[in-house]
């Protein structure tokens, strides 16, 4: 896991340097060539740094503290909005400034709150009544709340995706949660569908190239991108929709520049990579020691997977764009922590399982 998770890093790093210098020619960007490479590898070594520190603590102490962490990132979501502290990018409050550093809440919450969900669950043994279950889940809809009106659709359906599975994990009554998010989401779907905004994004989702100077811009550009890629690519480096041709070609739509330089064999094999990773994901959860830990590592393991097929689908046009990041792969420092940061639980909570069999294998020695 952790090979193929370092070799999605690295490939990550080139594409950042090479889109990076892109800029630079276009005169887009006026820093040195190297500095977002250089961002990018420090945000990864503080990343392992931390997650050390998180891997040392353990998911069980973690789970335990989750509260606290839990209102401390709810106090930074609100901050994204107080001036001077909070950033506003392209239209977006996502970011607050930290001591020169731009960090991103929705990121992180995306690590606690499945940990605040098993705290919840744990000190009620898993028994919830219809009442006593909507009152625990009003504290988890306020991140959610916040973080849909910065807005960040992406975030928010990975919050939203996550609620859905840890309460199919836990086998919470599908009369709880199932039955009213259908009502909701038909209701709200049928409200929807009759606004013109609402009609337009559709239609522009379905056919962007009728709106290439506005909202369909992006996507239209990113589907030449990875067409004109080929088999095997144009080579590393050859990229012409980089060239001020495709927006946020360092962000959310790196895959695309990745797909048009190294072609359908390369993207073929980032994604074998990011299938090691979930399976082993996976093969951990299913060998946890304890139902915590069988939880929180199928959980983070389809984060993990749920981002990747998130950006994947939005760069080749099946899905539309909702600003989520390619896993250790895009450029943020803030959503590269935070998935260094789940990866060094799920290794937690193997290292947990082994020192059990050990234990237990010594017991039976003496």
């Amino acid at each position: 896991m952790f090979v193929s998770i370092l070799m999605l890093f690295s490939l990550g790093i080139i594409m950042v340097f090479n889109t990076t210098s892109a800029e630079i020619i276009n005169k887009i960007d006026y820093a040195g060539a190297s500095t977002s490479m250089i961002k990018q590898i420090c945000f990864g070594c503080i990343g392992l740094l931390i997650s050390y520190v998180v891997y040392k603590i353990g998911y069980r102490n973690i789970i335990h503290y989750s509260p606290y962490l839990f209102l401390f990132l709810n106090i930074l979501l609100i901050f994204v909005y107080v001036p001077h502290i909070g950033m506003k990018v392209n239209g977006a409050r996502r970011w607050i400034n930290l001591f020169g550093l731009s960090i991103q809440p929705s990121e992180f919450m995306k690590f606690i709150l499945p940990c605040y969900y098993l705290n919840i669950f744990s000190k009620r043994d898993g028994k919830f009544n219809l009442k006593n279950f909507y009152i625990s889940q009003i504290p988890m809809m306020i991140p959610i709340f916040l973080i849909i009106i910065e807005p960040d659709n992406g975030s928010a359906a990975v919050l939203l995706a996550t609620l859905v599975i840890v309460y199919f994990l836990t086998r919470i009554r599908a009369t709880y949660w199932f039955t009213p998010m259908v009502a909701v989401a038909l209701i709200g779907g049928s409200i929807a569908l009759n606004m013109q905004y609402v009609k337009d994004r559709i239609h522009i989702y379905l056919h962007p190239e009728e709106d290439l100077l506005g909202k369909g811009h992006q996507p239209y550009q990113s589907k030449i991108a990875v067409g004109s890629g080929g088999m095997f690519g144009r080579g590393l480096g050859e990229s012409l929709q980089k060239l001020n041709y495709l927006p946020e070609a360092r962000n959310d739509y790196i895959a695309a520049v990745y797909a048009e330089e190294l072609g359908f064999l390369g993207i073929l094999f980032l994604i074998i990579l990011y299938m090691v990773v979930v399976s082993l994901g996976f093969k951990i959860a299913c060998a946890a020691r304890d139902l915590q830990g069988h939880y929180l590592a199928t959980i983070y393991t389809f984060i993990i997977a749920l981002q990747a097929f998130l950006n994947l689908g939005v760069v080749c046009g099946l899905l539309p764009s909702k600003g989520s990041n390619l896993p250790f792969f895009s450029q943020g420092g803030s959503s590269l922590l935070a998935n260094i940061f789940m990866v060094s639980m799920i290794l937690n909570i193997n290292i947990e399982r082994k020192t059990d069999r050990d234990n237990l294998c010594q017991n039976v020695l003496q």
